[in-house]
């Protein structure tokens, strides 16, 4: 089983977003994020022998850095079919022993129907920073807390108070809160940086 560094260090060949779309929020999940991600979620029992499903997976970041710590199954969603056909590249590129199912559905309204008791979400939700998209991630939690037993989820920084007083709204309980560095790059015309770190906040919730 690789390490967190080596985990980051296999996904550091996950190609990114070729045409991202700003709506979307699409960012490309930095590697050493989503290993830490995974990487905490192994170290809590979330996904070895289990249904992993990333909800918006974009080109597949949280999805494979899953694939290769051993679960059961590995499903990434995503709306978008550009993002998807180059998840597929990815995959063949990391060479992970499990295999990823790929499917194009509104994350938020996921066609997926697994053993909700065997199921772990990861997810890079958009942080509903756009105008028209706010509470974007919103929607994301409640389709967790419709699929699985426990999800981990990305989100901007200063939203614990509302992710706990979402958890308990849907009989879920936040066991973990961790900060976390997003370099985000210069990828939007509204950008005026090159490239611009942000905290970002990451949390382990049990859905009941």
């Amino acid at each position: 089983m690789p390490t967190k560094s080596a985990l980051a260090q296999q996904l550091g060949v996950v190609a990114g977003f070729a045409d991202p779309r700003a709506d979307l929020e699409q960012y490309r999940t930095p590697p050493e994020l989503a290993a830490h991600l995974v990487h905490r979620a192994d170290l809590e029992g979330d996904v070895q022998d289990r249904t992993v499903i990333d909800l918006g997976c974009g080109t597949g970041m949280l999805s494979l850095a899953a694939a290769l710590r051993g679960p059961e199954t590995v499903v990434g969603v995503d709306i978008d079919p550009g993002p998807l056909s180059t998840a597929r590249a990815n995959e063949r590129k990391v060479g992970s022993t499990t295999s990823v199912s790929w499917v194009r559905a509104d994350a938020t309204r996921a066609p997926v129907c697994p053993p909700i008791a065997e199921t772990t979400v990861v997810m890079n939700p958009p942080f509903g920073a756009q105008s028209g998209n706010e509470h974007a991630d919103r929607r994301f939690l409640a389709t967790a807390a419709e699929i699985s037993s426990v999800s981990y989820s990305l989100h901007n920084e200063g939203s614990g108070d509302f992710v706990e007083s979402f958890a308990a709204d849907n009989d879920g309980d936040v066991t973990h809160g961790f900060a976390a560095e997003f370099d985000l790059p210069h990828q939007f015309e509204f950008h005026d940086e090159e490239r611009r770190s942000i905290t970002a906040e990451l949390y382990r919730i049990e859905w009941h």
